[in-house]
């Protein structure tokens, strides 16, 4: 059988890969602090004897659009934007750490602070818990503070600190769940990530590129499946020849 129809379906296959990608993006243009994923394809000869006629398309590690998305002001308190690069740090389905843009916050029946998703939010000293208040305050450098209920308004009370990092782009890696990590340990503290109280961000997600993507892509792979098509054609016409001889 001829080795393109091997060309041509590994082809296919990353396509289908890259068409994934890009709708799950598609699918999460309106979540608040979504990174657009992104494919990548390495283009690799195959070894052999005579000349490297012949190359395939091998998936490479995806990546993610660092750029921050556009600023939704909504004046609800427990609403959060970092400003310029940085994260939110919150704890993970396992116990462990992970990292989020998407500041969309509330109180949950246990008094814990989590995000929209259900992850607990992470302050100095683990997850943070607010006591019944009358009205709350999230500062710019992540300072959680508070009315008590039944206190007078002038009485403010500071409960905990947003844990905020800003570890550097290729020391983070983006999981199933929505959250990014550290590919190696956690990352630490920097008080110079800044947030803006009562706004959201926006997913970084391009809707028309996206759409673009998506017909290109779809394209690319009907161009596979004809290669398919002819290596099955030329695997027929050399049967045929080799009946006759």
């Amino acid at each position: 059988m001829d080795k393109m129809i091997y060309v041509a379906m590994n082809g296919a296959r990353e396509t289908m890969r890259a068409q994934t990608v890009v709708s799950h993006n598609v699918a999460n243009v309106s979540t608040n602090g979504f990174r657009a994923l992104q494919h990548s394809l390495q283009s690799v000869p195959i070894p052999g004897q005579g000349f490297e006629s012949r190359i395939n398309a091998v998936g490479g590690p995806d990546g993610w659009n660092a750029a921050s998305g556009s600023m939704i002001n909504t004046g609800q308190d427990l609403d959060i934007a970092i400003q310029g690069d940085g994260w939110l740090a919150v704890q993970t389905a396992d116990g462990g750490e992970g990292y989020t843009r998407a500041g969309s916050l509330h109180v949950n029946a246990s008094r814990m602070l989590e995000t929209a998703s259900g992850h607990l939010v992470l302050g100095n000293g683990g997850p943070i818990s607010l006591p019944p208040y009358q009205s709350v305050d999230v500062g710019h450098d992540g300072q959680i503070s508070i009315v008590p209920q039944g206190q007078n308004p002038d009485t403010v009370a500071e409960v905990d600190r947003l844990k905020l990092v800003n570890p550097a782009a290729g020391e983070l890696r983006a999981g199933g769940d929505g959250l990014f990590r550290m590919i190696e340990g956690q990352a630490i503290v920097d008080p110079s990530v800044r947030v803006n109280n009562g706004q959201l961000e926006d997913s970084n997600v391009n809707p028309s590129e996206a759409l673009v993507q998506m017909i290109e892509l779809s394209r690319h792979y009907e161009m596979q499946i004809r290669a398919m098509n002819e290596a099955e054609k030329n695997d027929e016409a050399a049967a045929r020849l080799m009946r006759v001889g």
